[in-house]
């Protein structure tokens, strides 16, 4: 059975799905990318392939220990990509961002795509009809929402997200609550209307780690994959796989 280690390196979360053959079979975080952490994995896993998706600065010496007992791929604007990318500055594109377009054209081919990536960051990542990532736009998301009231006002309190709020908050707490995640979720859906509006044959994803706290505040019709990052590293891989 053969085994694919992929890693995604965010801001907020070190993870790795596993793959066996093509199906996702395990997804789990990371504590830190130390050399013993990698090395640890590997024995457990004994991987065919690796590949890693970072937005941070990660322990480079993972690297070479990957490269050294796998067929290993580092995602860049350098890697050979299953969609062009027709933007200014195609290497300032993040790795996360090209990973998600990548399982968009995989999974849903010949379509206007938007994927919706819900992390530290908000990302609308647009990949037209004719597989070109044309570009998107960033936003800040719920975690930073949550702190930024908190750290620049005197008296908010940073609370923890719960999905069960109400739409009119009777609490400084389901005030933060409605805020933030309705507001975030008006947002999503105000964005997804003027991309409808524009293009026909049109199809949503949304993915990333806060998927779970959104996907039912959506109005708009969308997919809704958690994983789909993994999907779109695992498609990447094959498509950049050399035998060593």
């Amino acid at each position: 059975m053969n085994t694919t280690l992929c890693f995604d390196f965010g801001n907020t979360r070190l993870k790795c799905g596993v793959f066996k053959n093509d199906q996702l079979a395990e997804v789990f975080s990371l504590a830190d990318s130390n050399n013993s952490t990698i090395e640890e994995l590997l024995k457990k896993y004994f991987p065919e392939k690796t590949i890693l998706s970072s937005v941070i600065d990660h322990n480079i010496e993972m690297e070479r220990i990957l490269a050294e007992k796998s067929s290993f791929h580092k995602l860049s604007s350098q890697s050979i990509l299953p969609f062009t990318t027709p933007v200014g500055k195609p290497e300032t594109i993040g790795a996360d961002r090209l990973a998600l377009a990548a399982a968009a054209v995989y999974f849903h081919p010949g379509k206007n795509n938007l994927v919706i990536g819900l992390g530290s960051c908000v990302t609308y990542n647009f990949i037209n009809n004719y597989n070109s990532f044309i570009g998107g736009s960033i936003s800040p998301g719920m975690e930073m929402r949550f702190k930024s009231l908190n750290s620049y006002t005197a008296k908010l309190p940073l609370i923890k997200p719960d999905w069960n709020f109400p739409l009119i908050g009777y609490d400084t707490r389901t005030n933060i609550l409605s805020g933030i995640l309705m507001g975030l979720a008006v947002e999503i859906d105000g964005i997804i209307d003027k991309y409808r509006d524009k293009f026909n044959n049109f199809n949503v994803l949304l993915t990333g780690g806060d998927t779970l706290y959104f996907a039912h505040l959506i109005k708009n019709k969308i997919f809704a994959d958690p994983d789909l990052i993994f999907k779109g590293l695992y498609a990447i891989s094959e498509t950049n796989y050399t035998k060593t």
